[in-house]
């Protein structure tokens, strides 16, 4: 009888809403915990809810607040401004088409301040919603200048004619009320509506591991909070619960490190595969792999070797379709700078050609082999110098391989189509002439730094445009990816072995502690640093020349220098590109004469 009633009462209040929006493909949740608490309550939600969508973009504005909360604002005061901003904006409009909405609103009104007033009054947003309430059902109430000018602000949304107004006006109250540091630390609106999807869906990973899909998850954690905007109920337990959670994480960040169960490594692995595609080695390969690479600082961390979501999907999910816009986006810099690129191709190709055509020259050398001298022929017996031959030696082109790698941290988000074309440029040359290269990036996301193939050593220049499906993620952990691409070059038969790295100096991974084991040291600054250079230096003593792309900020330069010595390049922008880098790989060329 209980589930029939609910389900009579959401299916009334979802019609409600569909009624007032005047779209029945709305997708709707009726909050039913209100009605118990207030009927009025839970049925001007439904009207809200349905007003806000027929006039606004309810998922613009939902967005803006997850987006918010990516960026450490508190979730229930954000949202509780975010009620107030809505309910002022929709409600002239909807009580003058509907003459019975008004007295729904007084009811709900009157409900909220009784039930909620003591949670209400001990803080200032709450403040402010109980003095917007009361001059709603009573006329004009004393208020300080302060909560004035707030109250004008919002009073002012009768007015909106767009969802960024809207927006702007809950940033505006957020900073002034609840955080006025907010906008110091963690950046202003633009820099809050400039945060990716994909950086969304890294931020919900609790969700995730209490669900089957990582999509479900963003999608569900957006729409937890599209419902909650529109809500008069404060649920006051939700907002002390984040509260608590806000402790422990601060306490959490300071030692920057990540706790986590057995339960959330049960489920590390699929995440990755759904997020960055399926592997391209067998379980025995990855696991041979990890044991021998992941030693030392980096003994409780993973190496995931793959091609890339857009490659060897699990399943399209939100990360795929970022994937493809992200491809997209780089594929437009690359047409937009088209001819630069092109120039940058055959500059590099050109140069190297030239290099190897002085390899190519013949040269004779005196031994005691190959071609008789006749002039020569005298020291017999007079001379221990027995070289009486003429030999004709030729350099061999064919000795040299070189392995691309390209750091694809978060930290090179704003670079990606950048970054991009300069690995492009670098392959197309050296696909030009018919040097073996491979190209790779790499990124760390909890205990996996992911290895993303774009062509391997043997595959002919039409792989070159997977370079295009680069995308940013997470963090780096620079010493184990150098150490992984190291390994395969190493093994490789050529004897002259080039790895070029493209990166912004800032090698940074949050640790991953697992259960019961040991605390180790956070992977940054000169911990990091001097890590990541002892592996450019331990495989230049193992005969592999590694050179530096540095394409960061200037004040990560000093980083860089200690990282790779006096063998890394400062690319100010694409267009010098290929001759800085030319005229390294030509002083290899010159050495191995």
């Amino acid at each position: 009888m209980r589930e029939e009633f609910e389900l009579e009462l959401e299916n009334r209040i979802r019609n409600l809403m569909w009624t007032v929006s005047g779209d029945y493909t709305l997708d709707v949740k009726p909050d039913l915990e209100s009605f118990r608490r207030s009927r009025y309550i839970a049925l001007y939600d439904g009207i809200k809810q349905g007003a806000f969508a027929r006039y606004f973009d309810r998922e613009e504005l939902s967005l803006y607040l997850v987006k918010k909360i990516y960026l450490h604002a508190q979730e229930g005061e954000l949202i509780s401004l975010a009620q107030l901003c809505i309910e002022w904006a929709v409600c002239d409009r909807i009580m003058e088409e509907r003459e019975g909405v008004g007295e729904i609103r007084t009811k709900a009104f009157e409900d909220t301040l009784e039930l909620d007033f003591s949670q209400l009054v001990g803080y200032e947003a709450g403040r402010l919603k109980i003095s917007l309430f009361k001059e709603a059902l009573n006329g004009e109430e004393p208020a300080t200048n302060r909560l004035r000018g707030f109250m004008e602000r919002v009073y002012e949304l009768k007015n909106a004619v767009d969802t960024m107004e809207v927006i702007r006006t809950v940033d505006f109250l957020y900073n002034e009320i609840v955080d006025p540091q907010f906008v110091k630390q963690h950046g202003s609106l633009e820099r809050v509506l400039a945060v990716t999807l994909e950086e969304l869906t890294e931020f919900s990973w609790k969700d995730y591991l209490e669900e089957e899909a990582l999509e479900e998850t963003f999608s569900a954690y957006l729409d937890k909070v599209t419902e909650s905007m529109t809500n008069l109920d404060m649920m006051e337990q939700a907002k002390q619960q984040e509260q608590e959670e806000d402790r422990e994480e601060e306490s959490t960040n300071k030692k920057k490190v990540l706790l986590v169960d057995e339960k959330a490594l049960e489920r590390m692995y699929s995440y990755v595969q759904r997020n960055y595609g399926k592997t391209y080695l067998t379980d025995p390969e990855e696991k041979r792999l990890n044991y021998l690479l992941c030693r030392g600082i980096h003994a409780e961390c993973s190496l995931y070797f793959t091609e890339g979501v857009l490659k060897n999907p699990v399943l399209r999910n939100y990360q795929y379709e970022y994937a493809k816009k992200q491809k997209d986006k780089n594929l437009y810099a690359y047409h937009n700078n088209h001819r630069m690129v092109k120039n940058n191709i055959w500059t590099l190709t050109d140069m190297l050609k030239k290099a190897f055509t002085m390899r190519d020259e013949t040269d004779e050398v005196l031994s005691d082999r190959g071609k008789i001298i006749p002039s020569r022929l005298w020291r017999i017996g007079r001379t221990q110098d027995a070289k009486f031959f003429v030999r004709e030696l030729k350099q061999d082109n064919s000795d040299f391989v070189v392995d691309v790698l390209i750091d694809a941290s978060g930290s090179q988000r704003s670079r990606q189509g950048q970054v991009a074309m300069q690995a492009y440029i670098l392959s197309e040359a050296l696909s030009n002439v018919n040097i073996p290269h491979r190209v790779m990036s790499f990124c760390t996301f909890w205990d996996y730094t992911i290895m993303q193939r774009f062509r391997s050593y043997e595959d002919d220049r039409s792989a070159n445009s997977n370079i295009f499906e680069y995308i940013t993620s997470s963090n780096n952990r620079d010493g184990l990816a150098l150490k992984a691409a190291g390994h395969e070059l190493l093994n490789r038969d050529e004897e002259h072995k080039v790895l070029i790295v493209l990166s912004d100096g800032r090698p940074y991974d949050v640790i991953l502690n697992r259960p019961n084991a040991r605390n180790p040291q956070p992977y940054q600054g000169k911990y990091a640093i001097s890590d990541t250079a002892f592996e450019v230096r331990r495989l230049r003593n193992q005969g592999v020349c590694v050179l530096g792309v540095f394409a960061g900020e200037e004040k990560d330069l000093p980083a860089e220098k200690r990282i790779f010595g006096k063998d890394f390049a400062y690319i100010h922008n694409v267009n010098g590109f290929s001759k800085v880098v030319g005229r390294y790989l030509i002083r290899q060329l010159e050495k191995e004469e």
